[in-house]
């Protein structure tokens, strides 16, 4: 039950870091649960475990790291994108 609890937690992270931020995902529900239990691991690296703790995970630190993490993963593809894009026009 205890993994389960972190997984819907983990998706609601990600989601909410793809709304902050305005952009998807990729995956869909898969992808927003990998997003925010990678963001919320650097955000505790990072920022620390403070604020309020929901399904072990640290809130705030947790939606920073990953609106950080959706942000850096959104640039790499796009700039993969564009290079793809590129070479096929060549």
């Amino acid at each position: 039950m205890e993994i389960l609890w972190m997984l819907i937690v983990g998706g609601i992270i990600g989601w909410l870091a793809g709304l902050i931020t305005g952009r998807d995902v990729p995956g869909g529900i898969i992808g927003n649960i990998i997003a925010g239990l990678i963001g919320s691991w650097l955000g505790g690296l990072v920022f620390g475990d403070w604020g309020p703790i929901v399904g072990g995970f640290a809130i705030i630190p947790a939606i920073i790291g990953s609106i950080i993490l959706v942000l850096v993963v959104s640039f790499i593809l796009r700039k993969m994108g564009q290079k793809n894009n590129r070479s096929h026009h060549a």
